[in-house]
């Protein structure tokens, strides 16, 4: 009974604490979209990159903060379903994986320390989770828009399994085919919401991470 009670517990604190628990209360706070508009003249200057690595409030937020980085807006890519919503992919109703689509200036930071900075601010290898999240919806991925993405995606994948990682790095890099953006809700939920007990226990400390070892590529405040 013991033994029952501890899995329960853990399989509990799993539900509490995962993204995919927070759909009620973060319909229920967010009221303001957070996307920032950009306008022609910046927007013809960006290229942009999709990653996915677990819950997208953790991987917005630090894109955010990245010198170069015009926006990093949440969102759904990988599957093949038109206009999948939240509750579908949470559910893992789909192939989706929650994800973020990264616009950035080319000329300030390059696709290669994006993706350096991706894998240095999640667990690549964890097959089809990160930490309290689990299911194929929160998989980590790299999906790449044409060969030139594909070839810095494999190098830099390729460069850590031989140094850090020892081939265990089970991270996707896989070709994109089309990227939906999440609720309104969800857009700038780390900076609207602080105090929220996922944000605290596992989107900060990502955060923070980050900001430790990529202190070179951080925004001026």
């Amino acid at each position: 009974m013991k033994l029952v009670f501890k899995i329960s517990s853990i399989f509990f604190l799993l539900i509490a604490f995962g993204c995919g628990a927070k759909t009620e209360n973060a319909e229920s706070q967010q009221t303001t979209p957070a996307v920032k508009e950009i306008s022609p003249e910046i927007a013809a200057k960006l290229d942009t990159a999709y990653f996915a690595g677990g819950c997208f409030w953790c991987i917005e937020a630090i894109f955010e903060r990245v010198k170069g980085v015009e926006e990093a807006v949440s969102g759904y890519s990988g599957g093949d379903k038109p206009n999948p919503t939240y509750h579908e992919v949470s559910y893992g109703k789909t192939n989706y994986a929650e994800s973020v689509m990264v616009l950035f200036d080319p000329e300030v930071v390059s696709f290669k320390t994006l993706v350096t900075i991706f894998f240095g601010s999640i667990d690549p290898t964890q097959l089809n989770r990160q930490g309290p999240d689990v299911g194929k919806q929160y998989r980590s991925a790299v999906f790449y828009k044409d060969a030139e993405q594909k070839k810095v995606a494999t190098e830099v994948k390729n460069a850590l399994n031989e140094s850090d990682y020892d081939g265990k790095i089970v991270t996707e890099i896989t070709r994109f085919k089309s990227f939906y953006d999440a609720e309104d809700y969800h857009q700038g939920y780390y900076d609207l919401h602080p105090n929220d007990p996922y944000i605290r226990s596992v989107s900060k400390p990502k955060v923070e991470k980050f900001k430790k070892h990529f202190k070179e590529y951080l925004k001026a405040k």
